[in-house]
């Protein structure tokens, strides 16, 4: 079994630092993409993390899971706003049946009332929310322990 996971990150995220700073924090998303690579490094996983805006190019990620020839054991998400409307990336997700952790760097049940509802959280195992890149870490780790790492 391969130790390799994705990381997926949705619209907006590549604006950490710029976009609602009082909500997302000052960091960027090269630091984002820093402590996901350290602190998958400390579970002995390797990481290979995407960025889009378009939810059809994050569909397309989660699928190349099944046609790629790269192996992959997990896959955590911070669907961003897509967490609300997507049911394409729910089924993409569903469709490669990897275990999914789902991650949000705010805490998306105490903001605006569209925010509660989370269509990808019924493809996943957990998720975290409001541990600012935290939220990550303890994605990592929760995969660690389902991989048994």
């Amino acid at each position: 079994m391969t130790n390799k996971i994705l990381v997926i990150n949705g619209p907006n995220i590549n604006l950490l630092g710029v976009r609602e700073p009082e909500i997302y924090g000052g960091k960027t998303y090269t630091d984002l993409v820093s402590f996901i690579e350290k602190s998958a490094a400390e579970y002995g996983l390797s990481v290979e993390c995407f960025q889009s805006n378009h939810e059809g190019a994050i569909v397309d990620k989660i699928q190349s899971v099944l046609f790629g020839d790269e192996k992959l054991c997990g896959i955590i998400i911070n669907p961003a706003a897509y967490s609300h409307t997507s049911i394409a990336i729910l089924d993409a997700l569903k469709a490669v049946s990897l275990p999914t952790v789902e991650v949000h760097i705010s805490e998306i049940s105490k903001r605006e009332d569209f925010r509660q509802v989370s269509y990808v959280r019924q493809a996943c195992v957990a998720t975290f929310a409001g541990y600012g890149f935290d939220s990550y870490r303890m994605a990592i780790e929760k995969l660690a322990k389902i991989l048994d790492l």
